[in-house]
């Protein structure tokens, strides 16, 4: 469903995403369309293989060309199709303008150059400044991201850090040209739950102090009930849900984000006196390879509620006519929790 035009900072419409694959070519992303508004934290959700990691690579324009073609659709930045830009223009505005936490820094920082050296490097590129001057603004950006004695960290090797010192290395260098639009993908992977607090703390402190606006990619829902304003629900390389934090949390409305619901851990109920809680949900079998999808619903073969009719036609996303109200969704039984609330 299209979106309605508004003053996102960047949107995408209708954005499709190929790779040729040994099984010919398969789309990864097909027709993606969402707002991401100034100042506010965007949750995209779901499980691996559902397509969120590429849609966070296509923002950056850093969908790998072979294998990858972005083949349809648009993705507007302040006004500007990048999907059009030039490589040299991409350049100026990744790491300028539009920046990106990746999920492994040891995978992401140089292991042969200090950490320090490298955040340096990142403002030269996109600074007019000396590299005195940019040495100075790396030892306030590690204070900042509350890195203890900065100046000598500066000085480290990524192996000498912790996981959760390299995470905010790669805060520190992501917000060094103090960009307008963030994309965090799975930031807190690996990291311990203090560690992954701490990191979930340090992005609001950027986001207020520097307005930025965040894309957080991530397959916890209890990260998206704590961190953001808006979330889209993706499955097999399509958005299948989308609306408020608050909707998609009080008011789920496609089975597959009710399953990913579910599987939030909760704690104290007992402690508290309250009934004692069910196992933890689970949602049976995988996401399906993108090569075998059929012409129904994607969610169809795991779905307690599917029948002939979700197997044989795609539902749309759209507002259903529910009258608790609703928001988009893809499912031909939007809102439905049990088999026996269906249709004769």
């Amino acid at each position: 469903m299209p979106l309605e035009k508004t003053d996102a900072l960047m949107s995408l419409r209708d954005l499709k995403v190929e790779f040729d694959t040994r099984h010919g070519r398969v789309t990864a992303l097909s027709g993606i369309s969402l707002d991401v508004k100034p100042g506010e934290t965007l949750g995209i959700v779901g499980e691996s293989g559902c397509g969120k990691s590429i849609t966070a690579l296509a923002m950056m324009g850093l969908v790998p060309n072979p294998p990858g073609h972005v083949t349809g659709g648009s993705i507007h930045f302040q006004g500007e199709d990048i999907t059009r830009a030039r490589a040299r223009r991409m350049r100026k505005l990744r790491g300028g303008e539009i920046a990106m936490i990746f999920q492994e820094p040891m995978t992401s920082l140089n292991p042969v150059f200090t950490v320090g050296d490298q955040i340096t490097e990142a403002i030269l590129l996109h600074q007019d400044v000396s590299r005195t001057q940019a040495e100075k603004q790396v030892v306030e950006l590690l204070a900042t991201v509350g890195i203890p004695e900065p100046a000598k960290r500066a000085q480290s090797y990524p192996h000498q850090l912790s996981g959760g010192m390299r995470q905010r290395v790669m805060i520190a260098m992501a917000i060094s040209c103090r960009p307008k639009l963030l994309i965090a993908d799975e930031p807190t992977t690996a990291l311990d739950v203090t560690v992954q607090a701490q990191i979930f703390d340090l992005m609001r402190d950027i986001q207020r102090e520097f307005g930025v606006a965040i894309v957080l990619i991530t397959h916890d829902m209890g990260a998206i009930a704590e961190m953001t304003d808006r979330v889209a629900v993706m499955y097999a390389g399509r958005i299948i849900e989308q609306g408020t934090s608050d909707q998609i949390l009080d008011n789920p409305l496609h089975p597959y984000t009710r399953g990913l619901i579910g599987c939030i851990p909760v704690l104290g109920r007992e402690a508290a006196g309250a009934e004692a809680l069910p196992p933890l949900a689970e949602i049976p079998g995988i996401v399906p390879p993108l090569h075998l999808l059929g012409e129904g619903c994607a969610f169809a073969e795991r779905c307690q509620l599917a029948d002939d009719h979700c197997r044989a036609q795609r539902p749309a996303l759209e507002i259903p006519a529910l009258q608790n109200g609703g928001h988009p969704v893809a499912c031909h039984h939007a809102g439905i929790t049990t088999r026996a609330e269906l249709p004769a």
